[in-house]
């Protein structure tokens, strides 16, 4: 950890040795364990670290994940997070756990977008609830829009989310704007996340094969959408046309997030800046590319108080990764290092498509090795 700089929630299984997860000392990506009993006499039993650590020769099961949920679906008990800076290991020959702080005085600040859309609804992060956090979010952006348009709020007629993740904010964006809330949207679950395919043309094709319209939901009706967030504007754009092919009168588009202006370095692939389409674009200028009547986002103290409120008073949190929303970076790098230039000409869509056609000057260092058997790598023109 001390040489390893940036976000990371890793797990290893070392050969005859055991099982090892550490979180980076900003603690930027999720990581938690639990434990299972195998004593009948210990069902029930209400598990902590230091009852794990002193459990002697009682037969305990261990589980790491990036989330909760992953403890609760295989039958464990879910213990607490991996704190930042902190590593958990379990001995494998002798069954017992030990966590050390590895790096002192760390400072929490968990990526603050795995509460907005990553996360799932029913995960425990950092002692909080996902899905209460938005809740909160649901009721601060009814706020804003009550407040930045007084005189038309009460133009919408329905409120519809965009599956998945948003469907928890628009619930009670609804409620909270005592608007009926309906489901306009069916999701196709066999297409992966649009805003991180390659090419704006596959990504394009990608939201209509996603989404299919319940079309009597639109059809004369002024329509509040919801979405966890805005990224380079595709999808936001073809949910608006496919909201107006329905039939919707006007239609509102509001982002649970604030504007996304920069690049994440912490392992989202959240695009350059000047793919972004926030990027230096004003809040009408964006409901004109993609189509809407007005465009709304969550303001970046709100978000942070959504989640802030709904940590214990033992675990706060007050500190998260902002950098998309704000561009500080927890790590300490800035816009205009090097580091940035080097990010931009790996990952913007062009560097992509040559990669994906095979072209290049390093076309040939690209390709996948391939396998000797599972075990050693060679040459693919050895193959």
């Amino acid at each position: 950890m001390q040489q390893c700089k940036g976000g990371y929630a890793t797990v290893y299984l070392i050969n005859g040795v055991g099982l090892v997860g550490f979180r980076d000392p900003h603690g930027i990506r999720p990581l938690v364990f639990g434990c299972r009993a195998t004593d009948p006499a210990d069902k029930g039993k209400k598990w902590t670290t230091e009852s794990m650590q002193q459990a002697g020769n009682k037969k305990l099961d261990y589980c790491i994940a990036s989330e909760s949920v992953a403890i609760d679906a295989l039958g464990f008990q879910l213990v607490r997070d991996v704190k930042a800076g902190e590593a958990f290991f379990v001995d494998m020959n002798t069954g017992q756990c030990h966590v050390r702080t590895c790096v002192k005085d760390a400072t929490p600040a968990p990526c603050i977008f795995e509460y907005v859309y990553f996360a799932r609804p029913d995960s425990i992060m950092d002692g909080v609830s996902v899905y209460e956090t938005r809740l909160i979010m649901g009721e601060k952006l009814a706020d804003k829009i009550r407040r930045v348009y007084p005189d038309t709020h009460d133009e919408i007629d329905v409120v519809i989310p965009i599956p998945d993740t948003a469907r928890t904010c628009a619930l009670q964006a609804a409620y909270c704007l005592n608007k009926p809330f309906r489901e306009g949207f069916i999701k196709n679950r066999y297409i992966a996340r649009t805003f991180i395919m390659p090419g704006q043309a596959k990504r394009k094709k990608s939201v209509r094969l996603k989404l299919n319209t319940i079309k009597p939901e639109f059809a004369g009706k002024n329509v509040l959408l919801v979405d966890d967030s805005i990224v380079r504007g595709t999808t936001a754009n073809e949910i608006v046309q496919m909201a107006r092919e329905a039939g919707a009168r006007k239609v509102f588009f509001s982002s649970a997030a604030p504007p996304i202006r920069y690049p994440n370095i912490y392992g989202i692939d959240i695009p350059t800046r000047e793919e972004l389409i926030a990027y230096e674009r004003k809040e009408d200028e964006i409901a004109s590319m993609i189509g809407c009547d007005w465009v709304i986002y969550q303001d970046l103290p709100d978000l942070e108080d959504s989640i802030s409120k709904c940590a214990a008073a033992e675990q706060p949190l007050t500190e998260f990764d902002t950098s998309c929303f704000s561009g500080t970076y927890v790590t300490g790098e800035k816009i205009g290092d090097e580091y940035f230039t080097n990010l931009f000409n790996m990952r913007n869509d062009d560097a992509k498509q040559k990669r994906d056609n095979g072209g290049g000057d390093n076309s040939s260092r690209m390709k996948p090795m391939a396998s000797n058997d599972g075990c050693e790598s060679i040459p693919n023109s050895a193959k």
